[in-house]
Order: structure tokens, then C-alpha cells, then sequence
């Protein structure tokens, strides 16, 4: 899941809370398994594993590639989950090593969600071609425990993976659980902002742990498909509340595509919103 995992319970009766914490560990161990890409054996390694061929995904990955395709069209293209592929030159490990044009433009005929044949439950990636679901995954994971954690038990829960958090309700007395936004400066150990959340999501894109550094300046590891480099002008970090976690990823994942406009494309959608720029 990409960072810390936690799931806060707010009950009772142990046994409870246990039964809850295996249940949210068994659905998070579950979708890592199917969409990780550092997994050979993977759902989704084995679909990029047979580029080139026709693949038939089940019920699950079809509707996350039917998520990935809706929103590929309503960014224009900017969202695109065949772009994992650049990461073969990219590593984003906070170094100094930056990829050269060549490199870049060697990958490019690679990327580009309108040269996949997705033809539900049919999928064809062309010869050398990946899809990555680093977008959505860990967000669809984060929704899939919590509607697990509502099935269980009426006590209030909160599942975090890695920064992106969904609540099953309010906590006693209606009182909204406090969530800490996290400063750009990661090593201070101090909150930028506060949300309180009594129903719903937040999720958080940005910089502080994935960049590269070229010419004294931090560049992100949210990659703009049509050059292969990050994007210019992006915020630091941009963090979204919204009904789930998987809308408010992809929010966050299209304002970081915005760069400049990330703002202003946010207000546009009338989302709940905090963005953090040096």
C-alpha cells in the first residue's frame, strides 16, 4: 500500500475491534495481491505480462479499467494509467538522476490509453505496454475495508493506508474524527492543516516522499503522459475530501496534472480542498 497502514476502532469490546483489524488487514493483503505491479504473479503483472494478446479480467479489474478509462477522457488524456511504463526511466528514490531525452522518448510510443483495446471484460495492451493502477488502487483498497468495516459492526471506524483515509461514521456523540494534514517539510513532524471528517474520504498526492532533484528544484513523481516529464508548476501536495476515497484520489491525481491550474480546476469541481506550494 505504499506507507504505514491503520485502521482506528472505536468499540468496546476487544474481540470486536480484532475481528475488524483482521478483516481490514485480509482486504488490503487481497487487493495488494491482485493489482500490485511489484508482484510477478500479480492480476496485473500477468496482464502486462501478455501484451500483445487478448486478455479476459474479471468483474473487479473490468470495473477499474472502466473507472481508469471515464477518467482518462474527462482529463483530456492527462490521467492515464498506461503511463506506469515511464518508471522504467524515472525513479523518483530522491536522488539526483534524471533521465535523458532519449530515454523518455523511447517510452512514449509505450503510453497512451487510446492505443489499449478495452472491450469489457476484454482487454489488449500493445506489445511492450503496462497499465499501473498506482492511482487507484490503494484508494479503491482504502473503500473496499471501510464498506467491510460498515458490514461488521456499527461502531465508528477509520481505515488509513498510506495517507488516504475513509471513515464508516461519526465517532460517539457525532463528534467527526480530527485528521492531520501533513507539512511539506515531512521531517518537522508537524500538521499543515486539520480536517474533520465525520463521513467519507480524503486523500493526498504530492512530493514530500517521491521526487528526484534536478538543479536544486524537486520534481514530482505525478508524470504529465504526453511529455514523460513531471509536471510543471504542480503544488507540493493536494489533498481532497470526497464521498470515497477512490473520487477523492483521482481528484487529487488530476489537480497534481494541472500544475498551475490545480486550484482553480478544484473550485471548478466544487471540492473540499487543501493544497500546500513551496
Amino acid at each position: 500500500m505504499g506507507g504505514p497502514c491503520e485502521v482506528l476502532v472505536e468499540v468496546e469490546q476487544q474481540a470486536t475491534a480484532v475481528e475488524i483489524a483482521h478483516a481490514v488487514t485480509s482486504c488490503a493483503a487481497r487487493i495488494e495481491q491482485k493489482f500490485s505491479r511489484y508482484l510477478h504473479d500479480s492480476v496485473l503483472s500477468r496482464l502486462n505480462a501478455n501484451a500483445g494478446a487478448i486478455s479476459a479480467v474479471d468483474e473487479e479489474t473490468a470495473n477499474l479499467l472502466d473507472f481508469a478509462s471515464h477518467m482518462n477522457r474527462l482529463s483530456d488524456g492527462l490521467f492515464d494509467i498506461t503511463s506506469g511504463v515511464l518508471r522504467r526511466a524515472w525513479s523518483f528514490d530522491r536522488g539526483d538522476r534524471v533521465p535523458s531525452s532519449e530515454e523518455i522518448a523511447a517510452l512514449l510510443p509505450l503510453v497512451g490509453w487510446s492505443r489499449v483495446r478495452w472491450e469489457r471484460p476484454h482487454l489488449t495492451l500493445q506489445p511492450g505496454m503496462q497499465i499501473d493502477f498506482g492511482g487507484i488502487a490503494k484508494e479503491y483498497a482504502v473503500d473496499q475495508a471501510a464498506s467491510e468495516c460498515a458490514r461488521m459492526s456499527a461502531a465508528p471506524v477509520l481505515v488509513n493506508f498510506g495517507g488516504d483515509i475513509a471513515v464508516t461514521r461519526a465517532r460517539r456523540g457525532g463528534q467527526p474524527w480530527r485528521v492531520g494534514i501533513e507539512g511539506i517539510d515531512a521531517k518537522a513532524g508537524t500538521a499543515a492543516g486539520q480536517v474533520e471528517l465525520a463521513a467519507g474520504a480524503i486523500a493526498t498526492s504530492g512530493d514530500t516522499y517521491r521526487y528526484v532533484k534536478s538543479g536544486g528544484h524537486r520534481l514530482s513523481h505525478i508524470l504529465d503522459p504526453r511529455s514523460g516529464r513531471p509536471v510543471e508548476g504542480a503544488p507540493r501536495t493536494v489533498t481532497v475530501a470526497a464521498p470515497t476515497c477512490t473520487q477523492a484520489g483521482a481528484l487529487t491525481t488530476l489537480a497534481m496534472l494541472k500544475g498551475q491550474g490545480a486550484e482553480a480546476f478544484l473550485r471548478n469541481e466544487g471540492a473540499r480542498f487543501w493544497i500546500q506550494r513551496d
